[in-house]
């Protein structure tokens, strides 16, 4: 199943080498950096638990969840504009009824640059509008399909740190946390507190803790220094994918990244 949403640093191209980690069998799926979740939509588990920092992002699934055709009404009804972009990137959301808070984020996250998600220090959405290419709005259909998948998951707006202490043997955990790589500006943060390297110490902490567990987890990260301190004493692989630079389809570069996994230790 294709993921609802576009979104910046998405691992989509690499499921194949991702899934290849994958038990063939557990009983829960868990992602507590779901963005797109677009490995969850994949593989399609019949219980999942999926958690988020970004408020909008875990609303507007729930919103889907809730009443999918509602949703593609509201946006059956807009067309691509640039004015009308920034007319509803202007809006406050939580001056919206529920239905039209998704139906922006939605329409805002199919027309920004490059699927980014970012707000300024006030908090609010501010990526401008994005070019060509950014595709058309979910039709009803492909939101009924969403909605059926999300009904197996238990959505929550919650720091890893608070979702992982729920995990339990069986579960599988899947993590593409944001990057924080010291020598390399990263154009993908939610907000000014982005993720760092506190929050990679504590990432570090909970690999162990859930290898202690017996749990199994797999995590994917930028090829870096910190991505090599993740790494350290779990199995690894280093894959090439591409990348856009800039968001421009024009300029492609390819980078590397990690998939670590304690797959051969629990």
């Amino acid at each position: 199943m294709e993921p609802l949403l576009r979104w910046a640093g998405s691992k989509r191209r690499l499921l194949s080498r991702i899934k290849a980690y994958l038990p063939s069998n557990f009983t829960r799926y868990v992602e507590p950096f779901a963005g797109s979740a677009c490995m969850f939509f994949d593989i399609e588990p019949t219980r999942a638990l999926i958690g988020d920092l970004n408020s909008e992002l875990i609303a507007t699934y729930r919103i889907v969840r809730h009443d999918h055709n509602a949703v593609a009404q509201r946006l059956a009804g807009l067309g691509r504009s640039r004015n009308y972009y920034y007319y509803l990137r202007a809006l406050q959301p939580r001056d919206l009824m529920p239905v039209d808070r998704a139906a922006r984020f939605i329409y805002l996250n199919r027309f920004c640059f490059n699927g980014l998600y970012r707000t300024n220090s006030k908090g609010d959405f501010n990526v401008p509008f994005g070019r060509d290419h950014t595709g058309v709005l979910p039709s009803e259909e492909q939101l009924g399909r969403i909605a059926i998948q999300l009904r197996a998951a238990t959505l929550r707006n919650c720091s890893f740190e608070k979702l992982l202490p729920d995990v339990a043997p069986g579960d599988v955990v899947y993590m593409d946390p944001p990057y924080s790589v010291a020598r390399r500006r990263i154009f993908r943060e939610y907000t000014d507190a982005a993720f760092n390297a506190t929050h990679l110490r504590i990432l570090r902490q909970w690999m162990d803790r859930l290898t202690a567990n017996g749990i199994l987890f797999i995590l994917s990260y930028a090829d870096s220094s910190e991505g090599r301190v993740l790494a350290q004493g779990y199995k690894c692989e280093i894959v090439a994918t591409r990348r856009n630079i800039a968001g421009f389809t024009s300029k492609r570069r390819i980078a590397r990244e990690v998939i670590i996994t304690n797959r051969n230790r629990v």
